[in-house]
């Protein structure tokens, strides 16, 4: 036997008597385990550990730190940058069974949930009591809190309610070696030494495993509006995103683009309502808290905005069905992009004043290098987060493309699916070397022999 054979088979022993809903082997592990969904490959891991309790995971992890056995996690496996996708010799870790959600706390409008409680159960618990989780993902079914804390989600509203980690009170976080962290109280102001619930927040499990959150919720708000607009081209959107900043404060929730392109191919695609002609660049902009006069307010700076001609056309929805079928085209942006071939997407963020000389700069590049490329752009523009895709037989030539000119702006390597294994080794374009420096101190402080997701995030060293 191999050396990592002789350490499974110690690790199995060492482990045996787990219940058995906690450890799959063999025809039990699907093939799902295999891979996320972004395009980086994986192999099936010859075991699948599914701990039901905080003692079952500790236990786990320490018999594997001891073992040096090398540890994947997975949540709802919707990742799009390889973070849960097993090399060779990872065990895979999965904590779907952390489905609990403790009552809400009304003193405090905050809730309890473990790490494998999906997105939209946590939004739809939070609405039976009268509020609301404000992040959004079109992969609310199955996206889990663990997985999202773990690459800190952002989605449609976190130009007004921040990331994940901003919604993040407490949490409890098994380490490397079986250490268990919990601190799952609900204060908001608490300055008692370092708060250590930021360092897992968005380090995609390299420095420990998260088992539960305590998050914030908010009141639902008394009305929406959602507004789809046709725009002339981006410029005219930034300009309209600066006038609304300015004209409706923070009620202003979300600014999504959506480009002809994109919406033309949805449109053709018939699964969702488009109910603006094709042939513009779309907006789909959402004002939340409000009252009558705030509607008036928005209708009126979208009536400015058209005398203007930053618009053509707009449609408001004011109604719960309205506002769904709008938002639906929206999450049928992505689900055309999954219908091409020989598609890449490139999650980017970019400084506002930056994007428009990026993305014409790198299309120019891209065309020039292959003329049958096709491009199609559409994502959170309040954020400066588009999502930058390309139908192209040469990825690996667009990639440089890309990923010279993100670093060339000064712009994000991923805004908010992660690096993963897929963008791990493209670190160092982003972040300096004393950040890398600092990045591998804390990793090899909390997890020394390099067990938790290795080859994750962290660009691998020289021998």
């Amino acid at each position: 036997m191999s050396g990592a054979d002789d350490r499974l088979a110690a690790l199995m022993d060492l482990l045996a008597d787990l219940p058995p809903a906690a450890v799959l082997t063999g025809t039990s592990i699907g093939a799902g385990r295999s891979a996320d969904m972004s395009t980086t490959p994986g192999v099936r891991p010859r075991v699948v550990f599914r701990p039901g309790s905080v003692d079952e995971l500790s236990r786990i992890l320490a018999v594997c730190h001891a073992l040096h056995q090398p540890v994947v996690t997975q949540g709802g496996l919707t990742g799009l940058a390889g973070g849960a996708s097993p090399a060779e010799g990872e065990v895979a870790l999965s904590l779907e069974r952390f489905r609990a959600i403790e009552p809400l706390d009304a003193d405090t409008g905050s809730v309890l949930c473990g790490a494998g409680v999906a997105l939209a159960t946590l939004q739809a618990t939070a609405a039976n009591e009268g509020y609301r989780f404000p992040i959004d993902l079109g992969s609310r079914g199955t996206a889990t809190v663990g997985g999202m804390v773990a690459t800190n989600a952002g989605g449609i509203r976190a130009m007004r309610h921040g990331m994940m980690r901003d919604q993040i009170l407490g949490l409890e976080v098994v380490l490397a070696d079986g250490t268990v962290l919990s601190r799952l109280g609900t204060l908001a102001k608490d300055n008692s030494g370092f708060d250590l619930k930021h360092l897992f927040c968005g380090t995609e499990g390299t420095l420990g495993i998260v088992t539960r959150a305590r998050l914030a919720l908010q009141p639902q708000p008394r009305l929406n509006a959602v507004a789809l607009i046709a725009l002339p081209d981006l410029a005219a959107a930034q300009t309209l995103l600066q006038r609304l900043r300015q004209d409706l404060g923070a009620q202003l929730s979300a600014f999504e683009f959506i480009e002809r392109r994109v919406y033309a191919a949805v449109a053709a695609l018939g699964q969702v309502r488009t109910p603006l002609a094709s042939g513009s660049d779309m907006g789909l902009i959402e004002i939340e808290g409000i009252d009558g006069h705030d509607v008036d307010a928005f209708q009126a700076a979208l009536a400015d905005a058209v005398k203007a001609g930053l618009v053509t056309d707009a449609l408001i929805g004011t109604s719960a069905r309205e506002q769904d079928d709008l938002w639906a085209l929206r999450d049928g942006c992505s689900q055309m992009i999954f219908t091409l071939s020989d598609t890449w997407g490139f999650d980017i963020g970019v400084d506002a004043a930056r994007l428009r000389p990026f993305l014409s700069q790198t299309e120019a590049q891209i065309l020039t290098a292959d003329p049958d490329a096709r491009l199609w752009l559409f994502g959170h523009l309040g954020d400066g987060n588009i999502h930058f895709i390309v139908t192209t037989r040469h990825p690996s030539t667009v990639a440089d493309i890309v990923y010279a000119a993100i670093r060339r702006f000064g712009g994000a390597l991923s805004a908010e699916h992660g690096l993963g294994r897929e963008k791990a080794a493209m670190l160092s374009l982003v972040r300096s070397d004393a950040e890398i420096a600092t990045m591998r101190r804390l990793k090899a402080a909390l997890d020394p022999h390099a067990i938790l997701n290795p080859g994750r995030v962290l660009p691998a060293e020289a021998p």
